[in-house]
């Protein structure tokens, strides 16, 4: 284990403890608490309220409907269906950045495909308030790696619904309403929160999908601690955006904090 400890306290270790010294340091290199003040204010506030509104809403749709497919195809006599899905989801939840930005540009774009053969019909999302650049956008292009997310990682929860209680409660004269309302649902939902938890901490974090889809015109904390590591800085808030990484760091262990209780809880019914 030690060289493993080793490279992650040199890469996130050391790190996480200079954004928290630097967080709270002026440009005299004093220790204060401007830097924190600042970034409940104004436009920093509005950072922090879009992006815990965007993975909150890229949690809890995603959550849903990555919950129900996977629950389709685990429930599927096609083996090699559950495959494919499984490998697909494996990739897709990892594809994001510049590529998908792009990929959603040409298809749903002003001037893309798919808009394009709507716009043929009459049916053109963009005559309809539609905009991809916007907030909603980013939206919709964050369920693109957010659902096979949520395949992935609430699969081995349905494979612990064990047949035997589902006979079980059969046996007992249960409903299929009856089994899913007193042990389905009881068992899945620690597993199903953790995994939307999870969601939340992908979705608040994200940047590269974000920043390149609407060139830094949604007002997202990640896009805010990169103008600043690109020198887009006013005089005398240098620091500040130490204190918008350790804003971050808050609301992640904060998330980690909740998703290791609701894991533990889960877990008794996963050995």
């Amino acid at each position: 284990m030690a060289p493993f400890c080793i490279y992650s306290f040199l890469g996130l270790g050391i790190p996480t403890l200079a954004v928290i010294d630097l967080a709270f340091r002026n440009d005299a290199n004093e220790l204060t608490i401007s830097n924190l003040h600042a970034i409940t204010q104004g436009s920093f506030r509005t950072g922090f309220e879009n992006s815990i509104l965007l993975a909150a809403i890229t949690s809890i749709v995603p959550g849903i409907l990555g919950l129900i497919l996977a629950y389709a195809i685990q429930t599927s006599n096609t083996s090699i269906l559950r495959k494919l899905v499984a490998t697909a989801s494996g990739v897709l939840a990892n594809f994001g950045g510049i590529n998908l930005t792009f990929m959603f540009i040409a298809t749903l774009g002003s001037t893309g495909a798919l808009t394009v053969w709507l716009n043929a019909i009459g049916l053109n999302p963009w005559n309809h308030g539609f905009n991809l650049y916007s907030f909603f956008g980013v939206v919709i292009v964050y369920m693109y790696f957010q659902i096979p997310l949520m395949v992935l990682v609430i699969t081995p929860a349905l494979g612990g619904l064990r047949p035997s209680w589902r006979e079980a409660s059969e046996n007992l004269g249960a409903s299929s309403f009856d089994y899913w309302r007193t042990v389905g649902i009881p068992v899945l939902l620690p597993s199903v929160l953790g995994a939307m938890l999870l969601l939340f901490g992908s979705g608040f974090a994200a940047y590269a999908t974000a920043d390149t889809l609407t060139a830094g015109t949604v007002t997202l904390v990640p896009i805010q601690i990169s103008s600043f590591l690109n020198g887009n800085v006013i005089s005398g808030q240098e620091h500040v955006g130490y204190a918008l990484g350790f804003g971050m760091l808050i609301v992640l262990s904060i998330t980690m904090i909740f998703y290791g209780l609701v894991r533990k809880r889960a877990s008794r019914w996963l050995r």
